[in-house]
């Protein structure tokens, strides 16, 4: 992993657990193991990571879900594969959505990194109203909104309260 990587893993952490003034270059610098000068050769603001930060996670996040009809193709709901993958980060990683806790942000964020969530939710809402197609749904666009204000509030709930069942009985 190359250091540039290293400090984007180190910063995502951070932002999933406290959101974005939840970490400092100089922290980040200390977790990686280099001089906090270095973190400005990779990253000149703050703003510059964030950006680049949800840009990545946006990119892996609809990497990881695949293409709503070949998922549907292969005899999976698209849903259900997208509602794994927040489960997945609650439960397993015990962790919220990056760009969802950036979206509570999103007025105090800087620009460059409020246009990367927009993006996040614009595409996600994209590939839902995909899936909800996919899956016969008269009012596919409609659903899409639903299902992903669904599991992001969900995913607060359970976090709010320290307990995942909510987030269980959300999406049964």
């Amino acid at each position: 992993m190359s250091k540039k990587e290293a400090l984007l893993k180190a910063a995502e952490n951070k932002v999933r657990l406290g959101g974005y003034s939840n970490f400092s270059f100089r922290e980040l610098a200390c977790e990686v193991g280099i001089k906090s000068a270095s973190v400005h050769y990779h990253f000149p603001t703050k703003a510059d990571l964030g950006a680049e930060l949800a840009h990545q996670y946006t990119d892996s996040f609809l990497a990881a879900l695949g293409e709503p009809s070949e998922l549907k193709a292969n005899g999976k709901n698209p849903i259900d594969v997208y509602t794994q993958l927040f489960r997945r980060a609650l439960v397993t990683d015990k962790k919220m959505c990056l760009c969802g806790l950036l979206g509570a942000e999103s007025d105090s964020l800087p620009d460059k990194v409020r246009l990367e969530v927009k993006r996040f939710f614009n595409q996600n809402l994209t590939w839902l109203s995909a899936a909800h197609l996919a899956n016969g749904e008269p009012n596919p666009a409609q659903a899409a909104i639903q299902t992903v204000s669904l599991l992001e509030g969900a995913m607060m709930i359970s976090k709010t309260l320290d307990d995942n069942s909510y987030f269980e009985l959300a999406t049964q």
